[in-house]
């Protein structure tokens, strides 16, 4: 699906990106907007009240942005993690639209309380615990009162064929099992994988779709930062000495940097997968904007289609991603063969 086409592809449809701030969320929540979405945009940092230190971005910024992009953009401010603020936005949205088509789970938080290289044994437990509190209570706490919005929808577009289907999505880092450096941020980037894996079970017979996604090298606004560029000469960063070199405690070499993506890249994958009738087929497992710019025909802005595995394969060696093979350990399992009727 080029990106020309899919403008508009989703007018009509109403969507909850949680965690739309800055990042892959105010990718995806911008993406939606090109695609004619109604965009609820939330997250802690308003323009009354920033919760992120040194960060100018705010829910807002991101609603206008959205309704610039033709879509209509409604910023509130919510902490996920409070269930009495998620219980409040979910009966806001079931006011004002009976419904909800789309709910992204992209609440993160945790740059500042990540310690990349340390041993869990060294690590600060209180930081650790926060960010599993951060990124993993808060997608259960927004799952929990918003997909039941989903399910009268989800009869009625079950009857009809060629529509798509209520999805959700939990945005994670990277498509496999590997280890991600970190204790504290394995558990988190895995235990979504494993919740969108769980909520499809729990889903399938209910015509819900839930998917993990990943985006490759994410050209954040904190990364753009970091590398002293913007998004209009972000190549730059290219040109210093020691390209191929990494910091201590992050991956931040600049030849790997040119690999990057923006966040509206990722945001494109959302809206492929959205408006794809036979999206059921891919639920409860975990995909990458690379590869679903492949199999849909999406850019990011610049008209490319940058493949973070290829590269870090080629740089860094092979690694295995989540297969067919590796999900057919997953189902079914014993439980389900136990109570087959359970879900």
């Amino acid at each position: 699906m080029p990106h020309k086409s899919a403008q508009k592809s989703l007018h009509g449809k109403i969507a909850l990106v949680a965690g739309a701030t800055r990042g892959a969320g105010r990718g995806i929540a911008v993406a939606l907007g090109e695609a004619g979405a109604t965009v609820f945009c939330t997250g802690r940092s308003s323009r009354k009240r920033r919760r992120a230190p040194g960060r100018p971005e705010t829910i807002e910024e991101t609603a206008e942005l959205v309704t610039a992009a033709g879509g209509r953009g409604i910023a509130v401010r919510v902490d996920h993690t409070d269930p009495s603020q998620v219980k409040k936005l979910v009966a806001l949205i079931k006011r004002r639209h009976h419904r909800l088509d789309i709910l992204v789970n992209d609440v993160w938080g945790g740059d500042a309380l990540t310690e990349f290289g340390k041993p869990f044994w060294n690590a600060n437990l209180d930081k650790g615990l926060r960010m599993l509190r951060q990124a993993i209570h808060s997608h259960i706490i927004t799952s929990h009162f918003a997909v039941p919005l989903m399910f009268d929808h989800a009869k009625s577009k079950g009857r009809r064929h060629g529509k798509s289907r209520p999805i959700i999505f939990e945005i994670t880092d990277g498509d496999a099992f590997y280890y991600r450096g970190n204790l504290f941020y394995d558990l988190v980037k895995i235990s979504v994988i494993r919740l969108a894996f769980a909520m499809a079970r729990e889903l399938r017979k209910r015509n819900i779709v839930s998917v993990a996604l990943t985006p490759g090298f994410l050209r954040s606004e904190a990364v753009l930062d970091h590398f002293g560029v913007t998004e209009a000469n972000w190549k730059d960063a290219g040109k210093r000495k020691d390209a191929n070199v990494n910091s201590s405690d992050q991956n931040d070499a600049p030849q790997d940097f040119l690999a990057s993506e923006s966040p509206r890249y990722i945001g494109r994958a959302v809206v492929a997968l959205s408006a794809d009738p036979r999206a059921m087929k891919k639920t409860g497992r975990v995909f990458s904007s690379w590869a679903l710019a492949r199999e849909y025909g999406f850019t990011d802005l610049d008209g490319s289609q940058p493949h973070w595995g290829n590269y870090a394969r080629r740089k860094y060696g092979g690694y295995k991603i989540c297969d067919d093979k590796f999900y057919s350990y997953w189902v079914p399992g014993l439980v389900e063969l136990i109570f087959p009727d359970w879900f």
